[in-house]
């Protein structure tokens, strides 16, 4: 009997999760992105919910909450991750108190721990250089891998924003390049010359070579003519990394923190580094300058006979 109605808990609980996915898709226009990752917090979450012997959503209280957070600190998951849990779930029970009138207490009262106070880490330009260089050629994936480094450093953009990209989105008359953002919010970011040159090579040369039977009109795509994916992005930087013999760490928000850091670093303002970034707010465009502050004192103690 407990079986089946942990089965029932299942059940009716997918079926509100994809009416709470369509709210956020439709009405809050939350990018692809965000609603994964939504998703996948809420289903992890409700199948805690079976584990624990929970029959209905209605249930659910504070102690519930509190042993499904202790139970991600267990998992040694960083405090970011579960900030971010913690407001996905406690964003679906809003929905469900509002369209279901199920009580919502459980998360609204949940601490939301501080994030980490990290500094991002991104390239020096020597660094940079080296990866560049180490990794042209004239084939068709190293013309391609090639142009993808220079799009994500010279704009800045996510993953999934470059994931995105379509042909019809590049103006290379004016080299600018237009995006979509989170809240499905358009913006418009220039590339230089090095980028210009990148992506019209790729276009030009290699991408209709790799496209094949493809009809899609996603700019980078894989070596099978398929659309690229973040996972693939991510995949393509780790062989360039290796390529280099690199001794470090890379993924693609990387880049975007490089891109920031050295426009900061080369006296941009920080209003244009928010705007070119697609931050809503200015705060969190403003960890970049404690990036800059952390590399103008290290140059100090590096440099000055006194220091």
């Amino acid at each position: 009997m407990g079986h089946r109605r942990c089965i029932t808990l299942q059940v009716e609980s997918k079926i509100v999760l994809d009416q709470f996915i369509r709210y956020i898709q439709l009405e809050r226009n939350f990018s692809v992105h965000t609603v994964r990752e939504y998703e996948y917090d809420i289903t992890e979450f409700l199948s805690f919910l079976v584990s624990e012997g929970i029959t209905d959503l209605k249930e659910v209280e504070y102690l519930h909450a509190r042993n499904y957070v202790t139970k991600l600190y267990d998992n040694k998951l960083a405090r970011t991750s579960i900030s971010r849990k913690i407001s996905s779930i406690r964003s679906f029970f809003r929905f469900l108190n509002r369209e279901f009138n199920i009580n919502d207490a459980a998360f609204r009262s949940l601490y939301h721990p501080k994030k980490e106070k990290r500094l991002p880490h991104f390239f020096y330009e020597e660094e940079l250089s080296q990866l560049f260089e180490k990794n042209l050629g004239e084939d068709s994936k190293s013309i391609r891998n090639i142009a993808l480094l220079e799009l994500l450093y010279a704009t800045g953009i996510r993953v999934s924003e470059c994931t995105s990209i379509e042909l019809e989105d590049i103006d290379f008359q004016y080299s600018i390049i237009r995006v979509m953002g989170k809240g499905r919010k358009e913006r418009i970011i220039p590339f230089g010359q090095f980028a210009h040159e990148a992506l019209l090579k790729y276009i030009e040369d290699v991408r209709p070579k790799l496209i094949k039977n493809n009809s899609h009109r996603k700019l980078f795509v894989n070596m099978r003519g398929g659309e690229l994916t973040s996972r693939g992005v991510s995949y393509i930087l780790e062989e360039m990394i290796n390529k280099a013999a690199m001794n470090t760490k890379i993924y693609p928000h990387m880049l975007r923190h490089t891109f920031a850091t050295h426009l900061l670093n080369n006296g941009a303002d920080i209003r244009t580094v928010q705007e070119l970034l697609g931050h809503a707010s200015l705060s969190s465009t403003q960890k970049y300058t404690h990036v800059t502050k952390e590399h103008l004192r290290s140059t100090y103690i590096n440099a000055h006979p006194r220091a």
